[in-house]
């Protein structure tokens, strides 16, 4: 199994093998999204009630995944990039104003999703693991998308950028929306499954195979690494 034949969905179950792309390193961007401080903070366990624990538990997986594999493989992915002078731009949510009164609806939904992330805050900073270098970009977006929640399309546009490659969390909604916009607008998009996590395992598989062959190809970072003829 590879990249061709995983994350199928049933509409593209007898779908044709998709060729390798070609990638040109001035023609290709890394976009790194959402990994921020807020998502990795974690409070002790031993002070909580034992409907948080469990809550608390739930997520744990998700926090192993971030440490253990997306942010090492995200690192490793940014260090190689750099090195062929390739692109690497990033996206984070955080609103403007201390309120967040200019976050978008979805942003301001009663529930998980309701965070209040003013822009110069510590929460809504990128990890320290993946912080940007010298003058690659980040934009700073109030929806899900980072493509309709900021200058992003111009930005790329600009730099010449045809094919993105896209990193981050969470799978299934801030991933899955800038993906969706990217395709609409007819760039490339590559997503790293490795590089990427949902809440869950199950919600990251599905939404994989939602958007894969439709609105991206899913891939490892192994593999897109061997496509472009990076050495490591």
């Amino acid at each position: 199994m590879n990249w061709k034949t995983e994350h199928r969905s049933i509409y593209y179950a007898t779908a044709p093998e998709p060729d390798d792309m070609k990638l040109l390193p001035s023609e290709t961007a890394l976009l790194v999204i959402d990994v921020q401080n807020t998502y990795l903070e974690r409070p002790d366990r031993d002070l909580l009630s034992k409907v948080e624990q469990a809550h608390f538990d739930l997520w744990s997986p998700f926090h192993s995944r971030m440490h253990s594999q997306v942010i090492p493989r995200t690192s490793e992915i940014l260090k190689l990039f750099r090195a062929h002078h390739i692109e690497c731009l990033f996206a984070r949510i955080a609103s403007h104003t201390k309120d967040g009164r200019d976050r978008s609806l979805s942003q301001k939904m009663p529930g998980w999703n309701n965070l209040l992330l003013p822009k110069n805050d510590q929460p809504s900073q990128i990890v320290a693991q993946l912080a940007p270098v010298g003058d690659e970009i980040v934009v700073t977006k109030t929806t899900d998308s980072a493509l309709t929640g900021t200058n992003l399309r111009l930005i790329l546009h600009n730099l010449g950028i045809k094919n993105l490659i896209c990193v981050g969390i969470f799978t299934d909604q801030c991933i899955s929306s800038t993906v969706r916009s990217l395709a609409d607008e007819s760039f490339n998009v590559i997503v790293l499954e490795d590089c990427c996590a949902a809440g869950s395992d199950e919600l990251h598989r599905k939404e994989l195979e939602i958007i894969n062959m439709i609105y991206c190809h899913v891939m490892s970072s192994a593999e897109v690494v061997q496509m472009m003829g990076l050495a490591k």
